[in-house]
């Protein structure tokens, strides 16, 4: 299940064929995991050492974003549209 759905963020966000290291596709796949690592801390509040985790992914997040922003603001605004990120 998880890799059918990695591969199919990599394929919607991917720009050209066989890209895996883009911003957007590396920022795509971070938002999934922190999406999900959200609904189980719904269930698990205690997970400390999880949350630490998380807290590591949406800081790379927020690198690349970054990174973005100052190499190609056109491109940083599609992926906060497509994403609904908020910034």
């Amino acid at each position: 299940m998880l890799i059918e759905k990695k591969e199919s963020v990599i394929k919607n966000y991917a720009i050209h064929e066989g890209d895996t290291g883009s911003p957007e596709v590396q920022i795509a796949l971070l938002t999934n995991r922190i999406l999900s690592l959200s609904d189980h801390f719904a269930t698990h509040k205690k997970d400390h050492h999880s949350r630490m985790g998380l807290l590591r992914m949406v800081n790379r997040r927020r690198k690349l974003l970054d990174y973005l922003k100052r190499c190609d603001m056109g491109r940083y605004q599609i992926i906060l549209k497509r994403l609904e990120l908020r910034r």
